[in-house]
């Protein structure tokens, strides 16, 4: 299998040229879950990066082969896709960042730099241990609930393995969805397993997510109705126009920041009829998450004087009922998709379609 592109070949190069900048700013995603009233669950995200992740829409099928890597370099766990996918990879790689499986359940990865440490390795461990960016695959081959795999995940090791593409253990974390609706978080913090409930499907990056939910404590004050007027003494203040619940709410790009608006957000529209529904409304959503190329960047620049800046390289959205991925790029805002159940599940290896494409303005003909 040709698992990089000369596309990916020219990405890596640019990676690791910058690499000593990726750790410390890409970490801007965001992703939120909604259930319409029909019960059908969506799970949506945001993908920011500092570097051309040069993603693809990939299919998984049933019986894929796949191996874990460890950090000595011996074969790590060796398991066959008991469930086929479909999500997004990076760089050619055959492993899924975001994605749902043929029974509903979802995953995303998301990173999580100044918090992962994972569990110690030991050569006798190797038939049970994968690398970090394995994991999300690892659990959409093989599961069809959030209940298994909280069963399932601590008979295996996530160890501190060299992702070469970087030249550093990746350090992320995951939020896992299925159709019913349950969520989880999985991180790896001070060398131990943190699986926790996810109540209301909000997911970022640092700090871990426990202390995202206290945080939330701190906007107690917030709402989604306006303020009435208040009165100073014979002096009536009334609010400037919509949205004075919100006053106060946190409007950067930090990671603290979007998990309080992705919450409020997620949790104060409208209730969509139907799961097509959700899927459109994460979208409008997330538009509020959307970075453009520039506006968060390092001081410092690349090797080649560019500065090293987060971007939404895409957005995407997960339909647990019908088993569906859509997405956009910064490239192309139309909304695309790809319908898992149509596919052949058995197929003889991964089927790649491209994310690729520019935005183009249709002109109005004369009315009629």
């Amino acid at each position: 299998m040709k698992i990089f592109s000369s596309k990916g070949r020219k990405f890596m190069a640019a990676a690791l040229a910058s690499v000593m900048f990726s750790a410390s700013v890409a970490e801007a995603c965001t992703g939120i879950t909604l259930t319409a009233e029909d019960g059908d669950v969506v799970r949506a995200r945001t993908m920011e990066f500092n570097v051309d992740l040069d993603a693809s829409v990939i299919l998984v099928p049933r019986g894929t082969q796949r191996t874990g890597e460890t950090p000595d370099g011996e074969n790590g766990l060796g398991w066959d896709a008991k469930y086929a996918s479909i999500g997004a990879n990076p760089m050619g790689l055959p492993y899924l960042v975001d994605g749902v499986n043929e029974k509903g359940l979802s995953m995303g990865l998301f990173y999580f730099a100044q918090a992962a440490e994972y569990q110690p390795y030991k050569p006798e461990d190797a038939g049970k241990t994968m690398a970090s960016w394995q994991l999300g695959s690892y659990i959409l081959d093989n599961f069809a609930t959030v209940d298994e795999v909280k069963a399932a995940l601590s008979d295996i090791i996530v160890a501190p393995v060299i992702f070469k593409q970087f030249n550093m253990v990746l350090p992320v974390h995951f939020v896992v969805t299925d159709a019913s609706g349950e969520t989880i978080v999985i991180e790896y913090v001070g060398g131990t397993l943190q699986v926790s409930d996810n109540p209301l499907g909000t997911f970022t990056n640092n700090p871990p997510f426990d202390w995202h939910m206290t945080n939330l404590q701190n906007y107690v004050n917030l709402g989604v109705d306006n303020v009435p007027p208040q009165k100073l003494g014979d002096v009536t203040i009334e609010g400037l126009g919509q949205g004075t619940g919100l006053l106060g709410m946190p409007g950067d790009f930090t990671s603290p920041s979007r998990f309080v608006r992705a919450a409020i957000y997620s949790h104060g529209v409208e209730a969509s009829a139907t799961g097509n529904d959700a899927i459109f409304q994460a979208f409008h959503i997330l538009n509020n998450f959307d970075i453009p190329r520039g506006v968060a960047r390092e001081e410092e620049t690349d090797a080649h004087g560019n500065a090293v800046s987060d971007y939404t390289q895409w957005t995407s959205a997960v339909d647990t009922a019908n088993k569906r991925f859509f997405f956009r790029t910064y490239e192309n805002s139309d909304i695309r998709f790809v319908d898992l159940m149509k596919q052949d599940l058995d197929a003889s290896g991964i089927k790649t379609w491209t994310m690729d494409g520019y935005e183009t303005a249709h002109e109005l003909g004369a009315p009629e």
